[in-house]
Protein backbone atom coordinates (compact mmCIF):
# COMPACT_ATOMS: atom_id res chain seq x y z
CA UNK A 1 0.00 0.00 0.00
CA UNK A 2 1.41 3.38 -1.01
CA UNK A 3 1.85 6.37 1.33
CA UNK A 4 -0.85 8.27 -0.58
CA UNK A 5 -3.42 5.50 0.02
CA UNK A 6 -2.56 5.30 3.72
CA UNK A 7 -3.04 9.06 4.08
CA UNK A 8 -6.47 8.90 2.39
CA UNK A 9 -7.67 6.05 4.67
CA UNK A 10 -6.52 7.92 7.77
CA UNK A 11 -8.35 11.07 6.70
CA UNK A 12 -11.63 9.20 6.11
CA UNK A 13 -11.36 7.45 9.49
CA UNK A 14 -10.91 10.76 11.31
CA UNK A 15 -13.92 12.27 9.50
CA UNK A 16 -16.17 9.38 10.53
CA UNK A 17 -15.07 9.56 14.17
CA UNK A 18 -15.70 13.30 14.22
CA UNK A 19 -19.24 12.84 12.83
CA UNK A 20 -20.10 10.23 15.49
CA UNK A 21 -18.98 12.38 18.43
CA UNK A 22 -20.65 15.65 17.27
CA UNK A 23 -23.95 16.53 19.02
CA UNK A 24 -26.78 16.66 16.43
CA UNK A 25 -28.41 20.02 15.91
CA UNK A 26 -31.99 20.57 17.00
CA UNK A 27 -34.51 19.99 14.26
CA UNK A 28 -35.26 23.24 12.45
CA UNK A 29 -38.48 25.01 13.29
CA UNK A 30 -40.80 25.40 10.35
CA UNK A 31 -42.97 28.46 10.71
CA UNK A 32 -46.38 28.03 9.21
CA UNK A 33 -48.68 30.98 8.90
CA UNK A 34 -52.22 29.86 9.74
CA UNK A 35 -54.59 30.27 6.87
CA UNK A 36 -57.14 32.94 7.66
CA UNK A 37 -60.75 31.69 7.44
CA UNK A 38 -62.33 32.75 4.22
CA UNK A 39 -65.30 35.10 4.75
CA UNK A 40 -68.65 33.89 3.57
CA UNK A 41 -69.05 35.14 0.02
CA UNK A 42 -71.75 37.74 -0.45
CA UNK A 43 -73.95 37.00 -3.40
CA UNK A 44 -74.72 39.81 -5.85
CA UNK A 45 -78.40 39.71 -4.83
CA UNK A 46 -77.56 40.11 -1.11
CA UNK A 47 -75.20 43.00 -1.84
CA UNK A 48 -77.80 44.66 -4.05
CA UNK A 49 -80.49 44.29 -1.36
CA UNK A 50 -78.16 45.81 1.26
CA UNK A 51 -77.55 48.82 -0.97
CA UNK A 52 -81.28 49.17 -1.60
CA UNK A 53 -82.08 49.04 2.12
CA UNK A 54 -79.60 51.87 2.73
CA UNK A 55 -81.33 53.90 0.02
CA UNK A 56 -84.85 53.31 1.39
CA UNK A 57 -85.76 50.60 -1.14
CA UNK A 58 -87.10 47.07 -0.66
CA UNK A 59 -87.21 44.06 -2.97
CA UNK A 60 -90.49 42.13 -2.80
CA UNK A 61 -90.16 38.49 -1.69
CA UNK A 62 -92.50 35.56 -2.08
CA UNK A 63 -95.45 35.83 0.32
CA UNK A 64 -95.11 39.59 0.83
CA UNK A 65 -98.10 41.89 0.86
CA UNK A 66 -97.91 45.66 0.70
CA UNK A 67 -99.53 45.92 4.13
CA UNK A 68 -96.91 43.64 5.75
CA UNK A 69 -94.10 45.52 4.01
CA UNK A 70 -95.56 48.77 5.35
CA UNK A 71 -95.76 47.37 8.89
CA UNK A 72 -92.16 46.13 8.79
CA UNK A 73 -90.97 49.58 7.73
CA UNK A 74 -93.27 51.65 9.94
CA UNK A 75 -95.11 53.25 7.04
CA UNK A 76 -98.65 53.51 5.73
CA UNK A 77 -99.30 51.13 2.86
CA UNK A 78 -101.13 53.95 1.11
CA UNK A 79 -98.01 56.12 1.25
CA UNK A 80 -95.89 53.31 -0.18
CA UNK A 81 -98.45 52.84 -2.96
CA UNK A 82 -98.25 56.57 -3.72
CA UNK A 83 -94.43 56.67 -3.68
CA UNK A 84 -94.36 53.78 -6.17
CA UNK A 85 -97.31 54.87 -8.35
CA UNK A 86 -99.23 51.67 -7.59
CA UNK A 87 -102.79 51.89 -8.86
CA UNK A 88 -103.67 48.64 -7.06
CA UNK A 89 -101.92 48.07 -3.68
CA UNK A 90 -102.56 44.33 -4.01
CA UNK A 91 -100.70 44.14 -7.33
CA UNK A 92 -97.04 43.67 -6.39
CA UNK A 93 -94.68 41.07 -7.82
CA UNK A 94 -91.72 39.08 -6.54
CA UNK A 95 -88.39 40.89 -7.15
CA UNK A 96 -90.19 44.20 -7.64
CA UNK A 97 -88.24 47.06 -6.03
CA UNK A 98 -90.34 49.39 -3.91
CA UNK A 99 -89.54 52.66 -2.21
CA UNK A 100 -90.36 52.30 1.50
CA UNK A 101 -89.10 55.69 2.70
CA UNK A 102 -90.26 59.14 1.61
CA UNK A 103 -88.41 60.16 -1.56
CA UNK A 104 -86.89 63.24 0.11
CA UNK A 105 -85.47 61.18 3.01
CA UNK A 106 -83.22 58.90 0.93
CA UNK A 107 -79.59 59.89 1.21
CA UNK A 108 -76.44 58.25 -0.02
CA UNK A 109 -73.67 58.34 2.56
CA UNK A 110 -70.07 58.52 1.40
CA UNK A 111 -66.94 58.12 3.46
CA UNK A 112 -64.22 60.76 3.23
CA UNK A 113 -60.74 59.44 2.47
CA UNK A 114 -57.91 61.55 3.93
CA UNK A 115 -54.77 61.50 1.78
CA UNK A 116 -51.34 62.79 2.86
CA UNK A 117 -50.09 66.03 1.20
CA UNK A 118 -48.74 65.38 -2.27
CA UNK A 119 -45.47 67.22 -1.58
CA UNK A 120 -44.66 65.15 1.49
CA UNK A 121 -42.76 61.96 0.89
CA UNK A 122 -42.79 59.29 3.54
CA UNK A 123 -39.33 58.03 4.53
CA UNK A 124 -38.49 54.61 3.20
CA UNK A 125 -39.39 51.82 5.57
CA UNK A 126 -36.45 50.24 7.34
CA UNK A 127 -35.84 46.63 6.40
CA UNK A 128 -37.18 44.20 8.95
CA UNK A 129 -34.46 41.85 10.16
CA UNK A 130 -35.29 38.24 9.56
CA UNK A 131 -35.01 35.96 12.55
CA UNK A 132 -33.05 32.81 12.03
CA UNK A 133 -33.43 31.17 15.45
CA UNK A 134 -36.37 29.22 16.84
CA UNK A 135 -39.50 31.31 17.18
CA UNK A 136 -42.68 30.72 19.16
CA UNK A 137 -45.98 30.75 17.35
CA UNK A 138 -49.61 30.88 18.47
CA UNK A 139 -52.23 29.07 16.47
CA UNK A 140 -55.90 28.34 17.14
CA UNK A 141 -56.39 24.91 18.69
CA UNK A 142 -57.97 22.34 16.43
CA UNK A 143 -57.49 18.59 16.03
CA UNK A 144 -56.23 19.22 12.51
CA UNK A 145 -53.58 21.67 13.76
CA UNK A 146 -52.35 19.22 16.39
CA UNK A 147 -52.12 16.36 13.88
CA UNK A 148 -50.28 18.62 11.42
CA UNK A 149 -47.68 19.61 13.99
CA UNK A 150 -47.12 16.02 15.07
CA UNK A 151 -46.57 14.71 11.56
CA UNK A 152 -45.02 17.58 9.58
CA UNK A 153 -41.35 17.00 8.81
CA UNK A 154 -40.96 14.74 11.86
CA UNK A 155 -40.93 17.78 14.17
CA UNK A 156 -42.97 17.44 17.36
CA UNK A 157 -44.93 20.29 18.96
CA UNK A 158 -42.62 20.29 22.01
CA UNK A 159 -39.52 20.95 19.96
CA UNK A 160 -41.08 23.60 17.73
CA UNK A 161 -42.25 25.61 20.74
CA UNK A 162 -45.68 26.11 19.22
CA UNK A 163 -48.46 27.09 21.66
CA UNK A 164 -51.89 25.76 20.86
CA UNK A 165 -54.41 28.35 21.96
CA UNK A 166 -58.05 27.43 22.49
CA UNK A 167 -60.18 30.32 21.24
CA UNK A 168 -62.51 31.88 23.77
CA UNK A 169 -66.19 31.64 23.00
CA UNK A 170 -67.42 34.90 21.52
CA UNK A 171 -70.82 36.39 22.34
CA UNK A 172 -73.31 36.61 19.48
CA UNK A 173 -73.26 39.95 17.64
CA UNK A 174 -75.63 42.49 19.11
CA UNK A 175 -78.51 43.76 17.05
CA UNK A 176 -78.01 47.30 15.77
CA UNK A 177 -79.39 49.82 18.28
CA UNK A 178 -82.35 51.95 17.30
CA UNK A 179 -81.87 55.72 17.42
CA UNK A 180 -83.12 57.46 20.59
CA UNK A 181 -86.67 58.77 20.69
CA UNK A 182 -87.27 62.43 20.00
CA UNK A 183 -88.29 64.85 22.75
CA UNK A 184 -91.95 64.78 21.64
CA UNK A 185 -91.96 60.98 21.55
CA UNK A 186 -90.55 60.78 25.07
CA UNK A 187 -93.54 62.82 26.26
CA UNK A 188 -96.14 60.49 24.69
CA UNK A 189 -98.58 59.09 27.26
CA UNK A 190 -99.38 55.35 27.13
CA UNK A 191 -101.86 52.97 28.74
CA UNK A 192 -102.59 49.27 28.52
CA UNK A 193 -104.86 48.50 25.53
CA UNK A 194 -106.98 45.92 27.41
CA UNK A 195 -107.63 44.42 30.82
CA UNK A 196 -106.54 40.84 31.34
CA UNK A 197 -103.67 38.52 32.12
CA UNK A 198 -100.51 38.70 30.03
CA UNK A 199 -100.16 35.15 28.68
CA UNK A 200 -97.14 35.78 26.45
CA UNK A 201 -94.42 38.39 26.95
CA UNK A 202 -92.22 40.10 24.40
CA UNK A 203 -89.45 37.83 23.14
CA UNK A 204 -87.38 39.23 20.30
CA UNK A 205 -87.47 36.83 17.38
CA UNK A 206 -90.34 34.74 18.81
CA UNK A 207 -93.08 37.06 20.04
CA UNK A 208 -93.04 40.58 18.65
CA UNK A 209 -95.32 41.95 21.36
CA UNK A 210 -97.44 40.86 24.31
CA UNK A 211 -100.57 38.67 24.35
CA UNK A 212 -103.39 39.63 26.71
CA UNK A 213 -106.10 37.06 27.44
CA UNK A 214 -109.72 38.16 27.70
CA UNK A 215 -113.28 37.42 26.68
CA UNK A 216 -114.90 37.74 23.28
CA UNK A 217 -116.25 41.24 22.69
CA UNK A 218 -114.11 42.81 25.41
CA UNK A 219 -113.14 46.41 24.67
CA UNK A 220 -109.77 47.15 23.07
CA UNK A 221 -108.61 50.76 23.38
CA UNK A 222 -105.89 52.85 21.79
CA UNK A 223 -102.76 52.72 23.95
CA UNK A 224 -101.93 56.29 22.94
CA UNK A 225 -103.25 59.16 20.86
CA UNK A 226 -102.64 58.92 17.14
CA UNK A 227 -104.04 58.26 13.68
CA UNK A 228 -105.37 54.94 12.39
CA UNK A 229 -102.94 53.84 9.72
CA UNK A 230 -104.61 50.51 8.93
CA UNK A 231 -107.83 48.69 9.77
CA UNK A 232 -108.43 45.33 8.14
CA UNK A 233 -107.32 41.72 7.81
CA UNK A 234 -104.63 41.88 5.15
CA UNK A 235 -101.73 40.40 7.12
CA UNK A 236 -101.76 36.65 7.66
CA UNK A 237 -101.37 35.67 11.29
CA UNK A 238 -102.83 38.90 12.68
CA UNK A 239 -106.52 38.46 11.94
CA UNK A 240 -108.58 41.64 12.21
CA UNK A 241 -105.87 44.22 12.79
CA UNK A 242 -105.73 47.89 13.74
CA UNK A 243 -102.52 49.91 13.43
CA UNK A 244 -102.23 53.36 15.01
CA UNK A 245 -99.39 55.74 14.20
CA UNK A 246 -98.34 57.93 17.13
CA UNK A 247 -95.32 59.77 15.67
CA UNK A 248 -92.94 59.61 12.74
CA UNK A 249 -91.24 56.54 14.21
CA UNK A 250 -93.72 54.95 16.66
CA UNK A 251 -96.82 52.89 15.93
CA UNK A 252 -98.92 50.33 17.81
CA UNK A 253 -100.70 47.25 16.47
CA UNK A 254 -103.80 45.43 17.84
CA UNK A 255 -104.43 41.95 16.42
CA UNK A 256 -106.97 39.04 16.55
CA UNK A 257 -109.97 41.31 17.07
CA UNK A 258 -113.55 40.12 16.62
CA UNK A 259 -114.55 43.43 15.11
CA UNK A 260 -112.99 46.78 14.28
CA UNK A 261 -114.62 50.03 15.42
CA UNK A 262 -112.47 52.62 13.58
CA UNK A 263 -111.58 53.47 10.00
CA UNK A 264 -108.31 54.27 8.27
CA UNK A 265 -107.32 57.92 8.56
CA UNK A 266 -109.36 58.43 11.72
CA UNK A 267 -107.73 60.30 14.61
CA UNK A 268 -108.10 58.53 17.97
CA UNK A 269 -107.48 59.57 21.55
CA UNK A 270 -105.67 57.60 24.23
CA UNK A 271 -108.19 55.17 25.78
CA UNK A 272 -110.68 55.39 22.90
CA UNK A 273 -112.30 52.08 21.93
CA UNK A 274 -110.97 50.91 18.59
CA UNK A 275 -111.93 47.21 18.47
CA UNK A 276 -113.53 44.25 20.25
CA UNK A 277 -111.32 41.38 21.41
CA UNK A 278 -111.66 38.10 19.54
CA UNK A 279 -109.81 35.08 18.18
CA UNK A 280 -109.47 35.90 14.47
CA UNK A 281 -106.46 33.99 13.12
CA UNK A 282 -105.67 32.80 16.67
CA UNK A 283 -106.23 29.67 18.79
CA UNK A 284 -107.91 31.53 21.66
CA UNK A 285 -109.53 34.83 22.53
CA UNK A 286 -106.73 37.33 23.13
CA UNK A 287 -105.26 40.63 22.08
CA UNK A 288 -101.82 40.59 20.49
CA UNK A 289 -100.34 44.05 21.06
CA UNK A 290 -97.17 45.45 19.52
CA UNK A 291 -95.24 48.72 19.65
CA UNK A 292 -92.86 49.32 16.76
CA UNK A 293 -90.12 51.91 16.36
CA UNK A 294 -89.21 52.59 12.75
CA UNK A 295 -90.95 49.32 11.90
CA UNK A 296 -88.89 47.23 14.35
CA UNK A 297 -90.75 45.52 17.24
CA UNK A 298 -89.73 46.84 20.68
CA UNK A 299 -90.67 45.66 24.16
CA UNK A 300 -94.04 47.29 25.05
CA UNK A 301 -93.17 47.12 28.76
CA UNK A 302 -90.67 49.93 28.16
CA UNK A 303 -93.57 52.22 27.24
CA UNK A 304 -96.59 50.94 29.18
CA UNK A 305 -97.12 51.85 32.85
CA UNK A 306 -96.68 49.22 35.57
CA UNK A 307 -99.79 47.18 36.39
Amino acid sequence: MTNKSSLLIATLTLALLSACTTTPNQAPVVERTPTAPQPKPVTPSEEAQKERDERGLYTVKKGDTLIRIALEHGQSYRDIATWNNLANPDDIKVDQVLRVQPPDSAAVQTAAVVMPPSDTKAPPAAPVPRKTGPKGEKRPYTDATLAELQKADGVTPERTEVALVKPASLPPPAAPALPPLGADEEKLSWMWPADGKVVASFDEGKNKGVDIAGRAGQQVVAAGAGKVMYAGSGIRGYGNLVIVKHSNSLLSAYAHNRSILVKEGQTVNKGQAIAEMGDSDADSVKLHFEIRQQGKPVDPSKFLPNR
